[in-house]
């Protein structure tokens, strides 16, 4: 969670201003050139099939799968809401597909807003052990996105799914041009990072415990 901070806190005092001269288009939407670097995740749409969903419906997606966290519940503004269509990617994937490969180096993370995931570690026989299953709401790959680690699992969607993408790029224009919504993002994604590590933190003790 401090990393998570000290990045937002970065993004806010080191990075350059952005500059809205000029735009490149990708699969989905048009972004800033100056400020929105291409992603890892461009080429990986493009070999899962997956289909933007309308940006609004996304949002309402968002919202409506993180409905009880205190952070994002606070962004009812329209402008609020324009602000995560302009910084999200929100698309459908079929079942099937590999969203995040275990090993590669990550600059994106995506939220599960609707349909099953599994996040499986593959082993050196090729035998996939299965670690969780994710579902509305949680998000996957966070780590890589925040450090630029390699991906410590593979995510399979299990069903067709929805899923709200957010790139490293985006994540640092966010912080430069809406500080205060993207605390809200950050917050809630170091909440359920803090989670996660409490979980496996009591996973393994119980392991230990019994060996």
């Amino acid at each position: 969670m401090k990393r998570l901070l000290d990045r937002f806190k970065s993004a806010l005092s080191d990075a350059p201003e952005a500059d809205d001269e000029g735009f490149y288009a990708t699969q989905f939407m048009e972004r800033p050139e100056a400020t929105r670097a291409p992603s890892a995740w461009a080429a990986r749409a493009l070999v899962v099939g997956a289909h933007a969903l309308p940006v609004a419906t996304g949002v309402e997606m968002l919202m409506k799968a993180w409905s009880e966290d205190t952070f994002m519940v606070s962004l009812v503004q329209p402008e609020d809401h324009v602000a995560l269509q302009t910084h999200l990617e929100f698309v459908t994937v079929p079942p099937g597909r590999e969203l995040i490969v275990q090993d590669e180096k990550g600059d994106y993370a995506l939220i599960v807003l609707e349909g099953v995931v599994a996040v499986d570690r593959v082993q050196p026989t090729g035998a996939r052990a299965r670690l969780a299953e994710a579902r509305e709401g949680d998000i996957l790959g966070e780590m890589s996105l925040l450090d630029a680690g390699a991906r410590f699992a593979s995510c399979v969607t299990l069903s067709r799914c929805s899923v709200a993408v957010i790139t490293r790029a985006a994540l640092d224009e966010f912080a430069i041009e809406e500080p205060r919504l993207a605390f809200a993002l950050m917050a809630s994604i170091a909440r359920r990072q803090s989670l996660r590590m409490r979980q496996l933190s009591a996973r393994l003790g119980a392991l230990l415990t019994a060996g």
